[in-house]
């Protein structure tokens, strides 16, 4: 005898009307998911969550009653998986890096959510990162202080710490550390961004590194420097970069 698969239970929260709706229609085209309950305000979200206990909560970012950050911190236990929807590409992009979960980038349509929804029903039983600091960093614009990489189907979490350089390569970055290299979905541009630039410094158009594991910016015969690093990898830096260097050592 065949048992069905749980339906995955679905809260919808936005603040219009128009766009639950939308989202309420597409939900509808997965046999698989049960659409539980709506809301349009974080409180909303807060007493919907408590009350149906969702698996996931497809969440607009600007939320009216509480921001995004203080309405994860108030979610009761056991905290569902959440998918932001929003308008901003820039908050999508480092959501979508950061964490085990996945965005919506409005306007968006049934392929587009159906590859999160698959994307989600394969996470369901598996631990659940920890949300509070990935989208609080986000939110806030602080410092990254972990990247959240895949192995196979798993999320591994990477403090940056660890990773000795980044490189960028075509449309992604290669993040490089002692157990290897993890692949990155954004641009070099934007995570540089989001680093701590006491830490890291963008010492090519390619690279950038983590400054606790240079050993010394050498210079060669013909007047450029080369950062060395503890592993013994040797990286280029740009003339623009190096007179950035040549100040700061002033």
């Amino acid at each position: 005898m065949t048992t069905e698969p749980a339906l995955v239970r679905v809260l919808v929260a936005d603040d219009e009307p128009l766009a639950r709706a939308g989202l309420r229609h597409l939900l509808q085209e997965i046999d698989w998911i049960e659409c539980v309950g709506e809301a349009a305000d974080g409180p909303a979200v807060i007493v919907a969550v408590r009350d149906l206990q969702p698996d996931v909560v497809l969440l607009d970012i600007q939320m009216p009653g509480c921001s995004g950050i203080d309405l994860l911190h108030q979610l009761p236990p056991p905290v569902p998986r959440i998918v932001f929807c929003t308008a901003h590409a820039e908050h999508a992009a480092t959501a979508f890096e950061l964490g085990a979960l996945d965005y919506l980038l409005k306007p968006f349509g049934a392929t587009r959510l159906a590859a999160a929804f698959a994307r989600i029903r394969a996470s369901l039983g598996e631990p659940l990162p920890p949300a509070l600091d990935r989208y609080g960093e986000m939110l806030a614009n602080a410092p990254m202080r972990r990247l959240f990489v895949r192995s196979g189907r798993s999320i591994l979490p990477l403090s940056v710490d660890e990773v000795h350089r980044f490189e960028a390569v075509g449309d992604y970055v290669t993040a490089h550390t002692s157990g290897g290299e993890h692949l990155l979905h954004l641009a070099l541009n934007r995570l540089e961004a989001r680093l701590d630039p006491q830490q890291f410094a963008r010492i090519h158009r390619t690279h950038i590194v983590n400054l606790d594991h240079v050993t010394r910016f050498r210079r060669e015969l013909d007047g450029r420097l080369t950062a060395v690093l503890r592993n013994g990898a040797e990286l280029p830096v740009s003339k623009s970069k190096a007179q950035v260097l040549r100040e700061l050592a002033t």
